[in-house]
């Protein structure tokens, strides 16, 4: 009955994704490789847990 009260943990992932990939857009204007390189790699590791949770909710 209270499961429409819990947040929905994908949402707030692809919240974390968008902001990493905002950072790492940023870095790259900057001329900073390797601090873009990191953050696009954490965005990626972030989009495979959202995929993983979105294959086991069905």
């Amino acid at each position: 009955m209270f499961s429409m009260f819990k947040g929905d943990p994908a949402k707030k992932l692809k919240k974390q994704r968008a902001t990493l990939l905002e950072q790492a857009l940023q870095a790259q204007r900057k001329g900073d490789i390797r601090t873009y390189s990191e953050l696009s790699a954490e965005a990626d590791e972030v989009f495979k847990k959202i995929q993983a949770l979105e294959a086991s909710q069905g």
